[in-house]
């Protein structure tokens, strides 16, 4: 490891250890925040797995009673009725913090049906209101998943960010300033053993 290229003297040798105690306490304190960060973001993926399968499940479910009301209705009927909004959503999005990372908070404020279903009865069949009832319900189960998922994502990039400055410390910083520290020890070492020697050739000349 290349040390620093500074002067070997008792006054760099003090700002360098301090340097030192300083780049080891930020390391344990950026390991710990990395090891949390882990931690959570595993809980984190866990929910987000969780929410997924949970829509794809419910949204295949209502895909398929779309098929279904599409299938015993007229194509120019059905395109008419289900592009009409049903469902009014209010939603607020903020932002929240993970571990000091300002991460999106997505909270629906108010669903308002509006005056019954935006097609007439005779119009459509069963299955048409069954799939706009449950394509209505799964709005906010919707948006929690973007939530999650963005959090996921904003996580992964932070802990590999913390881990770099983690790597940078342990690996380039410490290991140099140990160094350096090693080397300016030894010059100031050798400059003393010299001056002994010269000491004790003047007094034996004297």
């Amino acid at each position: 490891m290349a040390r620093l290229n500074v002067n070997p003297t008792r006054m760099e040798l003090k700002k360098l250890k301090a340097r030192l105690d300083t780049a080891v306490r930020g390391h344990k304190l950026l390991k710990d925040k990395s090891d949390e960060m882990i931690r959570r973001f595993s809980v984190i993926i866990k929910e987000n797995k969780r929410l997924r399968d949970e829509v794809e499940k419910e949204l295949g479910e209502t895909l398929k009673q779309f098929s279904v009301a599409r299938s015993v209705t007229p194509a120019y009927q059905a395109e008419t009725a289900f592009a009409m909004p049903s469902v009014a959503v209010s939603a607020e999005c903020g932002t929240g913090s993970v571990m000091g990372v300002e991460v999106p908070a997505l909270s629906v404020n108010q669903t308002k049906r509006a005056e019954g279903l935006p097609y007439a009865f005779s119009e459509m069949t069963g299955e048409a209101d069954y799939s706009v009832e449950r394509a209505g319900a799964l709005i906010p189960k919707m948006l929690k998943l973007a939530e999650v998922e963005k959090t996921v994502r904003m996580l992964a990039v932070e802990i590999e960010r913390n881990k770099r400055r983690v790597n940078a410390l342990e690996y380039v910083m410490i290991p140099q300033l140990e160094e350096t520290i090693k080397y300016i020890k030894s010059k100031l070492d050798e400059n003393e053993r010299a001056a002994v020697i010269r000491l004790m050739k003047v007094k034996n000349k004297i």
